[in-house]
């Protein structure tokens, strides 16, 4: 199998490109033999380098040994070819195999930072009354399990501390309640359980205690997202493979078509940057197909990741391509090994038509050589090796492919991206706090506002940091809400409600109203990406109390979620304010 590469270059510039370079057999530049493809990882090109196209090509018509040795030797490198054949005939002889995958991780943790302030540890309490698989991220182990009991699952962490934030404590974590918040306490001090500050009416002269806003509201935040966020995904998705963002997110892809089985069918894999849709980039899976030598397939697989990309926080792959009217597969690996169970999923392809094809992980199938193996581990989203494209006269258990036919084909393949399943709802809620926008806003009363907006500056900053980190969340690519509640109090839940947003009302709310309303909101579409305040209906005034004997009905907190609107977080006004300056 030779394997070139064709480049041509709009400027004699330089292309920078991440990654080591392939054996000089595999993949050349035409320009004095240049490398350029990554052996082991994927690299993103920058679109604007260079035009036209890249191709690597898989050998010539006939069964060729020496196309079959080489086609062993990009995916496994320097191979023994007699251990590689001796394997073939005994899987075929009695079909035996390792079980090469592990069982797929299915619980949905949620993670409640700060669960052992005031709204957290409710929101660890209705979670767990409801059966909710809940991990608790606390810094003092001791008063995490004197609060919340000695069987709640804990990472004990500092969010402040980037280094306690190890990825292996987040495992299993799909969404996040961040109730986390600096301390603020009265000067003059205050009971063990913070009393004072916690009955959330009137407020004692306050200051900051232990670490500053700025570490925990902002670099503590942004250390929490990068913890979570492959774990809890991005709202459109993660990209796999093409085109994103002006980039191209390449891969080493190899040809692996029945030439190993002694067929004679070949296949090419093409990056062409000006050929795909509206003009720009898309790979080309192309090639003849035969079935001559009792062959019949071609397909093109990446080699193994260097690290396996854990796509467990979505619900499946999703394709951009132009259609044929031919039928493909599309082949998931989660094992190392060179021959084994793929995890499959056909797809039929509409003619001339670019479209998106969805594949969601739960319709793979485990497959080994046209075979569905019923006794293979669950497929494991959270540790995909390899990918593989496959055109082939064979479905499955005898089955053959009622689109299939000799000769050439072409499938332009423009990304491949992992995707989660509309409706989608917040996977990160924030507890944030009414007034964050008012320090710097022009012409507010401050006589009027609560105390934090008034002493801004002498809390070191806290409603500027706060609003820094609600950024850090709008601009993570997670979805999100963000609740503000005024001034927090002990007070039951049950009071009238109401949700505004701008950052403009002042009032009061139960924490464990807020706590609810969180929980409502991970389950609530129309949650999604929105930033609002929440107070009750009952004044400062007025103690808000609760019969035992006659409690208020459970509210239904979509008829609030639906009426938030897009886009509004109160910022507006500062930058209105910045546009008339």
């Amino acid at each position: 199998m030779e394997v070139s590469c064709s480049l041509k270059l709009s400027s004699p510039s330089i292309i920078n490109l991440q990654g080591s370079s392939l054996p000089k057999a595999f993949l050349q530049l035409d320009d004095r033999s240049k490398r350029l493809r990554d052996q082991q990882g994927s690299h993103f090109v920058n679109l604007r380098s260079y035009r036209k196209r890249v191709t690597a090509k898989s050998g010539t018509q006939g069964w060729d040994f020496g196309r079959f040795i080489k086609t062993l030797y990009f995916f496994n490198g320097a191979p023994s070819p007699l251990k590689f054949v001796a394997s073939v005939f005994e899987k075929l002889s009695n079909g035996s195999m390792e079980e090469p995958v592990s069982v797929m991780e299915t619980s949905g943790i949620i993670l409640v930072a700060g669960a052992t302030g005031g709204v957290g540890r409710r929101v660890v309490d209705v979670l767990r009354k409801r059966g909710l698989p809940v991990k608790a991220l606390v810094r003092n182990e001791e008063k995490a399990r004197k609060m919340l009991g000695p069987d709640i699952d804990l990472i004990v962490a500092d969010i402040t501390k980037e280094k306690t934030l190890v990825p292996e404590k987040f495992k299993g974590v799909r969404k996040v309640i961040n109730a986390v918040s600096v301390i603020v306490g009265p000067k003059e001090g205050d009971t063990p359980e913070r009393q004072k500050y916690n009955q959330g009416v009137r407020f004692f002269e306050p200051e900051i205690k232990g670490d500053s806003p700025e570490l925990v509201e902002y670099v503590g935040m942004k250390n929490l997202i990068s913890a979570v966020k492959d774990g809890v995904g991005l709202e459109k998705g993660k990209l796999i493979f093409g085109v994103g963002d002006n980039t191209f997110k390449d891969l080493p892809w190899g040809a692996l078509d029945d030439v190993v089985m002694g067929g004679v069918s070949e296949s090419n894999f093409v990056v062409d940057l000006t050929g795909g849709e509206n003009g720009g980039p898309t790979g080309i899976f192309k090639g003849i197909v035969s079935t001559t030598n009792n062959g019949g397939f071609t397909s093109v697989r990446t080699k193994n990741f260097p690290k396996a990309e854990n796509l467990s926080a979505y619900d499946g792959l999703e394709l951009r391509l132009k259609g044929d009217g031919l039928r493909y597969k599309l082949i998931v690996r989660t094992s190392q090994d060179w021959d084994t169970v793929g995890y499959t999923a056909s797809f039929d392809t509409s003619p001339g038509q670019w479209q998106s094809v969805r594949l969601p992980f739960s319709s793979l199938r485990p497959v080994f050589r046209a075979r569905t193996m019923t006794d293979a581990p669950p497929f494991n989203s959270g540790s995909i090796i390899s990918l593989q494209l496959m055109h082939s006269k064979f479905e499955y258990d005898g089955k053959l492919n009622p689109t299939f036919k000799e000769g050439p084909f072409e499938l332009p393949l423009s990304s491949i991206r992992a995707y989660i399943q509309e409706p989608i709802t917040p996977r990160f809620v924030h507890v944030g706090s009414a007034g964050v926008t008012r320090p710097e806003r022009p012409g507010l009363d401050l006589s009027k506002q609560p105390p934090a907006v008034r002493l801004n500056k002498e809390l070191d900053f806290i409603l500027t940091y706060k609003l820094k980190g609600e950024d850090l969340i709008r601009n993570s690519g997670i979805p999100y809400a963000i609740v503000r509640p005024c001034a927090l109090t002990e007070e039951p839940a049950g009071a009238d409600l109401i949700f505004d947003q701008g950052d403009n009302i002042t009032g009061k709310v139960s924490r464990d109203e807020v706590a609810r309303i969180c929980i409502a909101a991970l389950e609530s579409p129309y949650a999604l990406n929105k930033t609002f305040e929440v107070k009750s209906t009952v004044p400062f005034s007025e103690p808000f109390t609760v019969d035992p004997e006659n409690p208020p009905p459970e509210k239904d907190y979509n008829d609030y979620f639906k009426n938030l609107k897009d886009g509004i977080t109160g910022k507006e006004a500062l930058e209105q304010s910045t546009v008339s300056v």
